[in-house]
C-alpha cells in the first residue's frame, strides 16, 4: 500500500488527524450497498515499513456518507500502524463454495478517528447495530473508501460492479 504522500494527495498520513472535507459523494450502486448491509465483518488490512497486517473489524454502514464505522483500541497493531500510514484495504465476503453465489467486496480507502457530527452519526449507527458494544464505551474509527468493488457471480460469472471516488464513475463490467 502506498501512504498518502506516496500518491500525491494531500490527505494527511496520520490517521488521528480527520478531515470532514471530504469530496462530494459519487452515488453508490445500490447492490453493492445492499451487499454491505447484508454482512457485518470485514478484514482490514494496514502497513508500515513493509510490513503488512490483517485484522478482522465488525462494522456499521453509513450509505449517506459511504462510511464504515468501526471501533478498535489505540493498543492494537493495526492502530499502531494507522498512526504513520491511514490508507487502507478491506474484504467482505460471503463464504461459499457455490460458484455461481461467489460475492466478495474490495474496498480501499483511508481510515481515520471521525470528530464532532460524523463521530455521533457513526457512533449511532455502529450502536444501533452493535447495541451491547454501548458497555464498552468503543473508540470509534471510520473508513471512507474511495474504491469499492463487488464481485458478484449472482449476476454472470465474474461481474464485478465498480465504484471510485475520483475519477467520478460508476460501471459494471463482465
Amino acid at each position: 500500500m502506498q501512504s498518502s504522500s506516496d500518491t500525491g494527495s494531500s490527505t494527511p498520513k496520520c490517521a488521528e488527524a480527520a478531515t470532514t472535507d471530504r469530496q462530494e459523494i459519487t452515488p453508490v450502486d445500490s447492490r453493492i450497498i445492499g451487499f454491505i448491509k447484508r454482512h457485518h465483518v470485514l478484514t482490514l488490512a494496514t502497513t508500515i515499513h513493509d510490513e503488512p497486517h490483517c485484522s478482522s473489524l465488525f462494522y456499521a454502514y453509513l450509505p449517506q456518507r459511504n462510511l464504515f464505522a468501526v471501533t478498535s483500541s489505540d493498543k492494537t497493531w493495526h492502530v499502531e500502524q494507522l498512526r504513520q500510514n491511514s490508507r487502507v484495504a478491506a474484504a467482505v465476503v460471503l463464504e461459499t463454495k457455490l460458484v455461481g453465489k461467489i460475492q466478495g467486496l474490495q474496498i480501499r480507502g483511508r481510515m481515520y478517528r471521525p470528530v464532532g457530527e460524523e463521530l455521533a452519526a457513526a457512533k449511532k449507527a455502529y450502536l444501533l447495530r452493535f447495541p451491547y458494544a454501548a458497555v464498552m464505551d468503543p473508540e470509534m474509527w471510520v473508513i471512507a473508501p474511495d474504491y469499492l468493488k463487488l464481485t458478484d457471480n449472482r449476476l454472470g460469472f465474474g461481474t464485478k460492479l465498480l465504484w471510485e471516488a475520483s475519477p467520478v464513475k460508476s460501471e459494471q463490467t463482465k
